[in-house]
């Protein structure tokens, strides 16, 4: 049996100059001449006729051997001088003999040949044998090769899907570890940077800013490794496809820069005083009236002077960045006239990604991201990065072959028991194999790169229990967390977990060792759920408030381990949370399948927009109890980007492939007075965050009396004023007061003197009536006084009114009350908000005192 017929031609390689050889060396890059070189291309295969025509797909593994069987051979291309294996991709350097050049180096553990292919302004190819192996690793110099280099590699060995081998040399591979990619997959041209930086896929147009606008072709078949549309689906990932992929995907980009980033100082926010807030490059900026149009959706766009005055303004101290790693377009998108929007589909994860760069994709890009985070760094705010280690853009065995897959299939991901199929912990296709130690360098090597090299302050790993996995289950002594706890770069760094996977035993909230702190997702169940009257009583709301004590109080992990979120990238804004109950994803071209339906919201009576004024004054009123909880509680705070604002989805549940209106920020909503109003709120209730430190602690509470008084420092009270009692934590209740005491803060400031701060009541009442609250005698407080009362539309500043101890505080239907308690041995604040350091933290007290 055997595949489809193979045609052999002389050709000027992938894209020759038209007279049937390469051009020469000293034609491209003052190298010796190349000579013509002979390769093998294939048309589109022809299945086989007749009754067999169902089984000649499956080419036995015996004659699926190496490059004889189709593709190009070995070429005798350009030699490469033996170079270093150390480090690894392509890296501009001046020898001791003064010879100017790059070292390309790359981990392919089980192939037989690695080419590295140069590419001219016009695509012309030329070949470089890298002859050198060292520790599984193929490297090679090659003199005169200078910064702006387009470069990719050719990977020969067998064709053995059976066995899990799918080299193919006649697929151009991305280097992994590539600084600046240029071109995108599709390119009809192989990519030369500006006009196709923006992902517009071959059968698609792009509009000025690089966006595909078109018709909706889909990736060519080149770009895979095997026969795509082999009319026998079931085999097709073992047919091999032998047409030449260059012309159709990006190249690496040699980059030399030797930034010392010695004018940069990071802020290096504490993670007790830090404030998250996520937001996407592009869609930022695209519609900001403030920022150069030829800068919206750019990295200089973020680092413009008027998109830092909203970060400035509002008073976080971190962006969190979805994906700038290189990253594809998936093929099912394409064919929709969609794209992926959010970026979780990488596939270079040291260079930045190119559609973002307003200045170039020759390496320009670099510089640019680099500038853009010393200006966030300038404006106190640091620069977390939302990096995808689980999967990359290769998806499963029928996906396209676009760099790892054709360069060390069996190295790179975890495979099946059949090595034909991949194990997926993703539900992306794939599985990086961080067991592997090639594969635990890439990251590990691509962590530091960000961190010492381009300035970032700390990551949040996508999907992170995947990483966690020893061989099949989630391990927190894997070697991914073990290497992460004992490197001196990345031990530093802000470590944010996503703690669960698609795969069994996958969820993993409150498992991840010190060091790491996680998206709780259970205090955005619980938050959510109590806002929209739900929650059967507080006893989980009570943990949730006060810093999850419950998953977090064990090996050393403080409440800032919890990072404390009700909205994120995926689900709904939280303006659609009050506005739709259901899922509206019908502009994803999926049917409304996908995006999840638990969504825990309340549209307010109404679903969808309406012009109702009692239905928008209710949402108004719960986005301002959502935000207000959200920035009281004990842990991390993370705001997304445009929740301030009252931004809208439309009901979509899973904009990822919105690149459009719908997935960016509409910042004419300011000009509504109350979508101004909500961004005030957030700016006072985060300097109010900032300037106290009871509302972000750095030990749990221990809800024991602290002094003879009996004061505690968290006490939680039913609307009649007396403390809870273990009944009530399991009674129905819509009302809950939480008292917050500044007087017994376990940390010392830098003069190690004990912070003393105000003291606070905090009062929750979701209930749709209105109710009243008891406020508590002494020693909790002789008289209190409103900071926040959410049922005010007018947000611009404190109510100012004051109550004396066992005065009833009136509550409007569905408020929350912020008020500051005045005692008989008050003391002001000490000023010492930023203290670090701490003492014992005592018992969990997430629901102390009941």
């Amino acid at each position: 049996m055997s595949s489809a017929p193979e045609h052999e031609a002389v050709t000027g390689g992938p894209e020759g100059n038209g007279d049937g050889r390469m051009r020469g060396a000293s034609e491209a890059n003052g190298l010796p001449h190349a000579g013509a070189v002979t390769t093998r291309t294939a048309g589109p295969p022809s299945p086989a006729s007749g009754p067999d025509a169902g089984r000649t797909t499956a080419v036995p593994p015996s004659t699926a051997t190496g490059p004889a069987r189709g593709g190009p051979a070995p070429s005798a291309g350009v030699p490469a001088a033996p170079g270093s294996p150390e480090p690894l991709g392509a890296r501009f350097r001046v020898g001791t003999d003064g010879v100017a050049g790059t070292n390309f180096a790359l981990w392919a553990a089980g192939a037989e040949a690695v080419e590295v292919c140069l590419f001219d302004a016009d695509g012309t190819e030329t070949r470089c044998a890298l002859g050198e192996l060292t520790h599984e690793i193929w490297h090679g110099f090659v003199p005169g090769v200078r910064p702006g280099q387009r470069y990719g590699f050719r990977v020969h060995g067998r064709w053995d899907p059976w066995t899990g081998a799918r080299w193919n040399p006649a697929k151009l591979l991305l280097d992994p570890y590539a600084r600046a990619v240029d071109g995108d997959f599709g390119d009809s041209a192989g990519g030369s940077a500006g006009d196709t930086a923006g992902g517009a896929a071959i059968g698609s147009a792009a509009d000025d800013r690089g966006a595909p606008v078109g018709r909706g072709g889909g990736l060519p078949p080149e770009v895979y490794g095997h026969v795509r549309d082999w009319p026998h689906q079931h085999v097709a990932d073992t047919v091999r496809d032998d047409r030449d992929s260059a012309p159709h995907v990006p190249k690496g980009v040699v980059v030399w820069d030797d930034d010392d980033w010695s004018d940069d100082r990071r802020p290096k926010t504490p993670w007790a005083d830090s404030v998250i807030y996520e937001l996407h490059v592009r869609g930022f900026t695209m519609r900001h009236p403030g920022v150069p149009e030829r800068l919206r959706g750019t990295y200089a766009g973020l680092a413009h002077p008027a998109a830092l005055e909203h970060l400035t303004r509002l008073g976080v101290t971190a962006v969190e960045l979805l994906p700038v790693h290189q990253f594809a377009h998936e093929d099912h998108l394409l064919r929709r006239g969609l794209r992926n929007y959010w970026g979780y589909n990488s596939i270079g994860y040291f260079a930045p990604h190119a559609a973002y760069s307003a200045s170039g994709t020759g390496g320009e890009q670099v510089g640019e991201f680099k500038r853009m985070v010393r200006a966030l760094h300038a404006a106190g705010i640091e620069v977390i990065l939302d990096v995808v280690y689980n999967h990359t853009a290769e998806a499963g065995e029928l996906g396209p072959m676009l760099s790892l897959r054709g360069i060390d299939n069996r190295g790179y991901y975890r495979l099946q028991q059949d090595p034909r199929r991949y194990a997926d912990y993703t539900g992306c296709g794939n599985t990086l194999h961080v067991v592997q130690p090639g594969v635990l360098r890439l990251i590990t090597d691509s962590l530091r790169y960000w961190v010492t090299e381009m300035g970032v302050d700390g990551f949040r790993f996508d999907l992170a229990a995947a990483l966690a996995r020893s061989m099949h289950d989630v391990d927190m002594l894997s070697p991914f967390l073990a290497v992460i706890a004992q490197d001196p770069v990345l031990r530093r760094v802000k470590l944010i977990a996503e703690p669960w996977d698609v795969g069994s035993g996958g969820y993993q909230v409150g498992a991840f060792p010190p060091l790491w702190t996680e998206w709780n997702d259970r205090y955005r169940d619980a938050v959510r759920d109590f806002w929209r009257g739900a929650l059967p009583d507080v006893r989980d709301l009570g943990y949730r408030l006060s810093g999850s004590s419950d998953l977090y109080a064990w090996g050393g992990r403080r409440p800032y381990a919890s990072v404390n979120f009700v909205t994120a990238h995926d689900g709904f804004t939280l303006r659609d949370l009050v506005s739709y109950e259901h899922k509206h994803n019908e502009s994803n071209g999926e049917g409304n399948r996908d995006g999840t339906n638990d969504n825990r919201a309340w549209n307010c009576g109404t679903e969808g927009e309406t012009d109702d004024p009692a239905v928008l004054a209710l949402r108004r009123r719960q986005l301002r109890n959502l935000l207000t909880t959200l920035l009281l509680s004990t842990g991390v705070p993370m705001l997304v980007a445009g929740d301030e604002l009252g931004r809208t989805q439309g009901g979509n549940n899973n904009a990822y492939c919105q690149d459009n209106e719908t997935g960016w920020l509409d910042w004419s909503l300011l000009e509504e007075p109350g979508w101004r109003a909500l961004t005030e709120l957030v700016s006072r209730l985060i300097t109010l965050r900032h300037a106290h430190p009871v509302l972000r602690r750095r030990a749990f509470f221990s809800g024991r009396p602290q002094g003879p008084d009996g004061l505690r420092d968290l006490a939680w009270f039913t609307a009649e004023g007396r403390e809870m009692t273990e009944h009530d934590w399991y009674a129905p209740t819509a009302t809950l007061g939480m008292y917050l005491s500044g007087h017994d803060i376990p940390q010392r400031d830098e003069r190690g003197e004990p912070v003393i701060d105000e003291s606070f009541l905090v009062v929750l009442h979701a209930d749709p009536e209105p109710g009243r609250f008891t406020l508590p005698g002494p020693p909790w407080g002789t008289e209190y006084e409103v900071v926040v009362d959410t049922s005010r539309e007018d947000q611009s500043g404190p109510p100012g009114a004051r109550y004396p101890a066992g005065a009833q505080l009136p509550l409007p239907e569905r408020s929350l009350f912020l008020l500051r308690a005045t005692t008989s041995g008050a003391a002001g604040a000490s000023g010492a908000s930023g203290a670090s350091g701490t003492s014992g933290t005592g018992e969990a007290g997430g629901a102390a005192g009941r």
